[in-house]
């Protein structure tokens, strides 16, 4: 083989994508009211300092991080409340910022009304989503002291689309976790039923000198773009990949067509998003080892006129093509 791999994802992790958070920015703290006066003074002098500001509440985007699962278990975060001001102009401490730390790739979003705030997709990129109440002044600058302003409270909806460059799509059961799991050593669950892989799965493959991720997407049904099978959350996955792997069932082992199965995956990703159906895209035929296959693959080049690679995942056969071509057309794409 010409690829070596590291693993990207724990497969046996629960895997979050969607959830919702309740976050409340620091308060400000209260401005002093005092007076110094001395033995030589005729009238006191006012000297309250300021409070300090509350914490913001910030999120940043870690690479090290897969999924939104601690989000899903803890989903009330508070920044520390601004110091309190005293005598003497001594000025309130600022409150501690509140990090929340999500994967890359997560959207967030105004649950109120629904706008996007952020798009976190590099390593670093960080949003304030709520600001701290700012302190309250003390009589040293005025002659009343201000009230201090309370945080920002807020709630956010947090959705996560994976970044991946490739994105392996197909009908359940069409070899896709026998598929990255050859390519990547990611160990996928296996099985002969539909919905085997009911979370994306990330692979880290490297050939050559190139290196690209690879993501293995649940089955895709028809009517995923209405949420059938859950589909239109698993196709919003592959809407950040630069690439499609259709995996097709050549030997259409699950009584399926492979020939419909092609036409339905085309109309549903249309269906979805017309970009997602336009991006660039590669033909897999798997399970070429299993009878029927070679008669299946004649028929399928005969009707669609496109270019097909035949591997065995199951088997390891074409898988370097396979690779090699993926990363073809990813140094076009770059």
């Amino acid at each position: 083989m010409l690829f070596g791999v590291w693993i990207f994802l724990f497969p046996h992790m629960l895997f979050v994508d969607e959830v919702k958070i309740h976050i409340k920015a620091g308060d400000g703290g209260r401005g002093c009211e005092s007076f110094y006066r001395d033995l030589w003074m005729r009238y006191p002098r006012p000297d309250g300092g300021d409070g300090g500001n509350g914490g913001d509440v910030m999120m940043t985007a870690d690479s090290h991080m897969r999924t939104l699962l601690d989000l899903r278990y803890q989903q009330n975060y508070k920044a520390e409340r601004g110091g309190h001001a005293s005598s003497k102009g001594k000025t309130g401490k600022t409150g501690k910022h509140c990090l929340i730390r999500v994967p890359l790739g997560t959207l967030v979003k105004d649950h109120a009304t629904g706008l996007l705030i952020r798009d976190l997709i590099h390593h670093g990129d960080s949003v304030t989503v709520a600001k701290g109440g700012k302190g309250g002044l003390g009589n040293e600058r005025r002659k009343k002291t201000v009230p201090p302003k309370e945080g920002e409270t807020r709630e956010i909806d947090l959705e996560l689309k994976l970044v991946a460059d490739v994105g392996l799509i197909g009908f359940p059961n069409a070899g896709k976790s026998t598929l990255i799991s050859a390519i990547s050593k990611v160990r996928s669950r296996i099985g002969n039923y539909p919905f085997t892989t009911l979370q994306p799965i990330l692979g880290f493959v490297h050939h050559g000198d190139f290196e690209f991720i690879a993501a293995d997407l649940p089955g895709i049904i028809e009517g995923a773009h209405l949420g059938k099978g859950l589909g239109d959350r698993f196709l919003r996955h592959a809407q950040r990949t630069k690439m499609l792997v259709h995996v097709i069932d050549i030997a259409g082992t699950e009584e399926r067509d492979p020939l419909d199965d092609y036409k339905i995956l085309n109309k549903e990703l249309k269906a979805y998003d017309d970009d997602l159906a336009a991006r660039p895209k590669i033909i897999v035929a798997n399970k070429m080892d299993l009878p029927q296959a070679e008669a299946n693959l004649k028929r399928f080049k005969k009707k669609y006129k496109e270019k097909v690679i035949s591997v065995s995942a199951m088997e390891k056969q074409g898988l370097d093509k396979m690779v090699a071509e993926v990363v073809k057309v990813l140094r076009k794409t770059n």
